[in-house]
């Protein structure tokens, strides 16, 4: 455990000095480096895909279940994504610097309010390795320094992609350490982490409900969670029923590996033994396992049993649960029972059951008539994300470049005394 601290140790004192440095760059050195970081990931794609199918071949080995591995795996055109999200982020608006509050007091002080970077964010990841470019690009964006400890199961493709973004970042102008990476797979490096105090400013965890939870039962440095997605769609008695269905099949097969994917399908009474085996169909033929109540049983008998663990479960994969309830007080009391505040979504005519849905639905993002595959910083016009913060304070949602920045207040006087 010493070894592993005094080496994150080493890596985050180096980021914390580069740290002083970004927070003071202008916009245009920030843009120059991103777009050197773009044109990199591209010019050396078959360097990171080669590193990539080391970890895929790995991950296969081990007989990781196939919803993992798509979420592992890079291939020309996700690079390209990842390069293009560089670039939209060059796009955005830098936050740091402006100010959302002035006054002038009665005794003349001059008062404004003006936001800064953190300094150092910490993010804690798993097996996406796009997750390594998003969190670069959007810490370097708000002048931030960061410092980033990727999954065990993606090492290879994240070392090979820091290294490829580190030296564009460099030519570009940027001080060295601004993006540093922990390559010690040992879960420990995870508890170190989340005791640096002083070194890391903030840490965002961005993965299973697993690693989430050890980072906030271990974390001395504030945490921002992100990330589980129970996402529940209900269906109400009004409902257009070519639009549900859609919708629903896009919520849990379009990526069922992310935590925008639908986890549960709620079903008003009233149009269940119509609905149901409609949607039930359309589901199934993309190879989706239906977990129903008894209710939902009765109407299709070939539905699996659903427990009382299915309703809580993010399953990141073609496995969906499915409940039948009496009216639109009772999908808002399961759904708040049961999710994990990330996204949730109805599906009616009823402007008055929309409102009161929207009202009442405790999550992040709450849609009407709208897949929950839509809750992303890209979708939302936020360029790449940091991830989906399903807490309330500070940020929620999809966290963009904004998130990212804390505040200060900057006073200005001539010889005031209190």
């Amino acid at each position: 455990m010493q070894i592993i601290k005094a080496e994150i140790m080493k890596k985050a004192k180096a980021a914390k000095a580069a740290a002083l440095t970004l927070a003071s760059l202008p916009t245009e050195v920030k843009n120059r480096a991103l777009m050197k970081m773009a044109e990199a990931l591209e010019a050396r794609a078959d360097e990171i895909l080669a590193a990539n199918a080391l970890d895929v071949d790995a991950a296969k080995e081990r007989g990781t279940r196939s919803s993992y591995i798509d979420r592992l795996t890079l291939d020309r055109k996700r690079i390209a994504d990842m390069a293009e999200g560089l670039r939209q982020t060059v796009a955005l608006p830098d936050p740091v610097g402006t100010v959302d509050f002035k006054t002038t007091r009665p005794n003349g002080l001059n008062i404004k309010r003006v936001r800064v970077p953190f300094g150092v964010i910490g993010i804690i990841y798993e097996a996406r390795p796009n997750v390594t470019v998003d969190a670069a690009a959007l810490c370097l964006k708000s002048g931030n320094a960061c410092l980033l400890r990727g999954g065990s199961e993606a090492i290879r493709s994240n070392v090979k992609i820091v290294e490829v973004l580190q030296a564009a970042a460099i030519e570009a102008g940027l001080p060295e350490h601004s993006i540093e990476f922990v390559d010690i797979i040992d879960r420990d490096s995870v508890v170190v982490m989340c005791k640096m105090r002083g070194l890391i400013d903030v840490i965002i965890p961005r993965g299973g409900m697993g690693l989430i939870r050890r980072v906030v039962e271990n974390a001395s440095v504030p945490v921002i969670e992100t990330g589980t997605g129970v996402c529940h769609i209900f269906v109400d008695k009004t409902a257009d029923f070519d639009m549900a269905v859609k919708i629903a099949v896009n919520a849990k097969t379009s990526r069922p590996s992310v935590c925008n994917a639908m986890e549960t399908l709620l079903i008003h009474a009233d149009i269940a033994k119509e609905f149901l085996p409609i949607v039930g169909k359309a589901l199934e033929n993309k190879g989706v396992e239906l977990r129903g109540c008894e209710r939902c049983r009765e109407i299709c008998p070939s539905m699996k049993t659903a427990t009382e663990e299915d309703w809580s479960t993010e399953y990141n994969d073609l496995i969906l649960s499915v409940k039948i309830v009496d009216d639109v007080d009772a999908a808002i009391e399961h759904i708040n029972r049961y999710n994990t505040k990330h996204s949730d979504s109805i599906i009616t005519r009823d402007r008055d059951n929309a409102r009161k849905f929207q009202q009442m639905v405790d999550a992040a993002a709450v849609f009407i008539n709208a897949s929950t595959r839509f809750t992303d910083g890209f979708k939302f016009g936020f360029g790449a994300e940091i991830g989906i913060s399903t807490q309330k304070l500070h940020a929620r949602g999809p966290m963009g470049l904004e998130a990212l920045t804390t505040m200060k207040y900057l006073i200005e006087g001539n010889g005031q005394i209190r």
